[in-house]
């Protein structure tokens, strides 16, 4: 219920992803020993609709409930990867930090920051005001200065963020979380270079990307309007070449190779070789 007497716009099209990504947030937090705690993730969850239950799958549909499956699993790991690389860079000294295509991200609101750190939410108006709504309801109190800057990702949002506060001369850790899955190449080109403009040296990087043949196995029968259905980029074939190429030294790593370092890991043998890429760190020389 939304509390504050304005009608709280449901989540559609792309950033309806992250109202699902907080569900599997949610119940990961409700495991006897997770990876991460989000507080925030069922309030935001149930706010879209998808709480306590999602869209329930045909009967026998196992392949559909197969690919579910594993698309939360690497939300899951990619959460907890994306978090000890925040810890560090916080550890290291940033104190600036810009998440881009923020959606329901709640790290502001759930992670322990040092004094002076400033956190930037860069995304479109709708899934910002849908937010605001939430954490009102919910009278959520964030733990570090947070900043949110709405605008599309498409348009100038370099000028957005500068206009907002962002120090240029100060290092940033990035996050790109689930985002360029969902750009065409010359989109996630144009927003790399972007990004590594903005970039004081120290700054660092963390980003999610779609690993080779992902479209074809989960998104080529995906249902229309689900978040695979929607995919378009996979990473390219020298993630660390590619970042090297815009001024960054990189480290790749798979999902298999991360779920076993946090105790879980994939049980069922690769389909094929698997390339790190899929979760990467990086820093600004």
């Amino acid at each position: 219920m939304v509390t504050d007497g304005q009608e709280r716009v449901q989540p559609s099209g792309v950033w309806a992803t992250a109202v699902g990504v907080a569900r599997v947030r949610a119940l990961e937090t409700e495991r006897a020993n997770p990876l991460f705690r989000d507080p925030l993730a069922q309030a935001f969850a149930a706010a879209g609709g998808l709480w306590p239950s999602s869209s329930p799958l045909p009967d026998g549909d196992e392949e559909a409930r197969r690919r579910r499956l594993a698309v939360s699993f690497s939300i899951v790991i990619r959460t907890k990867f994306l978090d000890d690389l925040l810890q560090q860079a916080c550890a290291s000294g940033v104190r600036q930090v810009v998440l881009l295509g923020a959606g329901m991200d709640s790290r502001a609101f759930r992670m322990d920051w040092p004094e002076g750190t400033r956190l930037f939410e860069v995304d479109t108006a709708a899934p910002l005001d849908f937010k605001a709504s939430v954490l009102r309801q919910e009278r959520a109190v964030a733990r570090c200065e947070r900043i949110t800057v709405a605008v599309d990702l498409r348009e100038d949002w370099p000028d957005a963020l500068a206009a907002a506060g962002h120090d240029l001369a100060a290092p940033t850790i990035w996050i790109a979380e689930g985002l360029l899955i969902y750009l065409p190449q010359d989109a996630v080109e144009l927003l790399l270079a972007r990004i590594s403009a903005q970039s004081a040296p120290g700054s660092r990087m963390g980003l999610t990307l779609g690993s080779p043949g992902v479209i074809e196995r989960f998104g080529a029968d995906a249902a229309p309007g689900s978040a695979a259905s929607m995919w378009v980029s996979e990473m390219p074939d020298d993630p660390v070449g590619w970042l090297a190429g815009h001024g960054w030294e990189a480290d790749c790593h798979t999902l298999r190779e991360r779920a076993a370092a946090y105790g879980r890991p994939i049980s069922t043998p690769p389909q094929r070789e698997e390339r790190p890429g899929g979760l990467v760190s990086a820093v600004r020389r």
